[in-house]
């Protein structure tokens, strides 16, 4: 089983990659997560918004592999407690599928992504800076998997 988070976007500042970096490797190595990165389609004056998104849908559905099982990050998703989200991703594990957590670009996610998506999160009702979310998301689930494994962590 491998994990993986999709997100719209490269170059991320020093302190991203840094934050992502410090939580990956806390990580149960067997999950093998890693970030992959989609380059932002150019953003010209002429060209309609939602053609850039559905660029990035396409690219972003592109990485999926037959059985994966993908979790949009999505304002209108559910909003989970640590001790909910610890019983999804109980849940995801034991299921055996490869994971994906699909991370928009400043539009979100395209309507392909969010159709193919199995469930959606919302990591808050506010709104957060793409690359925060890339931290956030990793911590979470380094969080989670604390609590599911009896570890103080996750207080």
């Amino acid at each position: 089983m491998h994990i993986r988070m999709i997100a719209v976007g490269t170059r991320m500042p020093g302190w991203v990659q840094e934050g992502v970096k410090e939580y990956v490797k806390r990580l149960p190595r067997e999950w093998g997560f890693r970030v992959q990165e989609i380059q932002l389609p150019h953003r010209g004056r002429n060209l309609p918004i939602q053609r850039l998104i559905s660029a990035e849908g396409e690219k972003m559905l592109a990485c999926l592999s037959a059985g994966t099982y993908a979790i949009a990050l999505d304002s209108r998703g559910h909003q989970w407690s640590t001790e909910e989200l610890a019983g999804q991703l109980a849940s995801w594990l034991h299921q055996g599928q490869d994971l994906a957590f699909l991370v928009g670009g400043p539009e979100g996610l395209s309507p392909s992504c969010l159709q193919q998506a199995r469930i959606h999160w919302s990591l808050s009702r506010l709104t957060f800076p793409h690359p925060l979310v890339r931290i956030l998301v990793v911590e979470q689930l380094y969080r989670a998997w604390s609590l599911l494994q009896g570890h103080p962590y996750h207080r």
